[in-house]
């Protein structure tokens, strides 16, 4: 027999509430955890104009490796916004060079004009305002990998939103190295569940490849979506933040903490 209506709309309600209470825990409870300790270990009040941007010993020295690299790395953000998400950007030095080119979005200095994207000399591993970066990948090799470098630099130079910046939802810096990375799927990139602004879309699109270049991603303006693919797993999206997981290695995708599991970066 069917249930009077009366009785079925408070059963649907009450599980509408579970669902709700859990999606909120998963993705609140963890970046409250991170805010509260990046506060608390007194990161939020170290001075970032005094904090370290010296090498991290992890790219190698041009001097000792002839082949051309290309690094991606990821760091916790400056001040405040360390405590939510976390800098990306590309490293990448042809056969034989001598230094390292850096391509990354920097908000400074948009309001007064100036572009977004830097391309430009810098150590590659750099401390990023005092934090230490983490590899996400890298690729190392002739000429293929020199191709790859001349790519960069033409993609770059074709990024939509060169005199545009917004810290949430996107686009920002890695809105940028995601949008480098899914037309470079050679790197096989994995971006960090902290890397808010990764899943903001350009162009407005609502489906697209996942950062990593493969699977499928659905995006709503990076404020609500999912993503599935092989380096990714099964990510959901929920204002910007990321909760998943991911079977290869395997490893739960936590908003504000990060990875929590085997990492899938290569060893630094």
């Amino acid at each position: 027999m069917t249930k009077p209506l009366h009785e079925i709309a408070p059963q649907s309600l009450r599980r509408l509430r579970r669902t709700l209470a859990v999606v909120l825990a998963i993705f609140f409870l963890p970046l409250g955890y991170a805010v509260g300790s990046y506060f608390f270990n007194g990161e939020a009040r170290a001075d970032w104009r005094s904090a370290r941007r010296d090498s991290s010993g992890q790219a190698p020295d041009p001097a000792v490796v002839s082949e051309a690299v290309i690094q991606v790395y990821a760091a916790r953000a400056v001040r405040w916004r360390g405590a939510f998400g976390v800098h990306t950007w590309v490293a990448a030095k042809p056969a034989g060079g001598a230094a390292y080119t850096r391509f990354e979005v920097m908000g400074f200095g948009i309001a007064r004009g100036r572009e977004a994207v830097r391309v430009h000399e810098g150590v590659p591993d750099a401390f990023w305002f005092g934090s230490r970066p983490t590899l996400l990948a890298e690729l190392r090799g002739g000429a293929e990998v020199d191709a790859l470098i001349d790519r960069l630099h033409r993609l770059a130079a074709a990024y939509p939103y060169n005199h545009e910046y917004r810290i949430w939802p996107g686009p920002n810096s890695n809105t940028f190295t995601a949008w480098l990375t899914r037309q470079l799927p050679e790197l096989s990139v994995e971006m960090p569940p902290t890397a808010i602004g990764k899943d903001y879309l350009v162009d407005n699109a609502v489906f697209g490849n996942a950062p990593s270049g493969g699977g499928l991603q659905v995006s709503l303006g990076g404020l609500i979506g999912f993503t599935v693919a092989p380096e990714e797993g099964l990510e959901l999206n929920l204002l910007g933040l990321s909760a998943g997981i991911d079977l290869s290695p395997p490893a739960l995708k936590l908003p504000g903490v990060g990875r929590v599991g085997f990492s899938g970066s290569p060893a630094p």
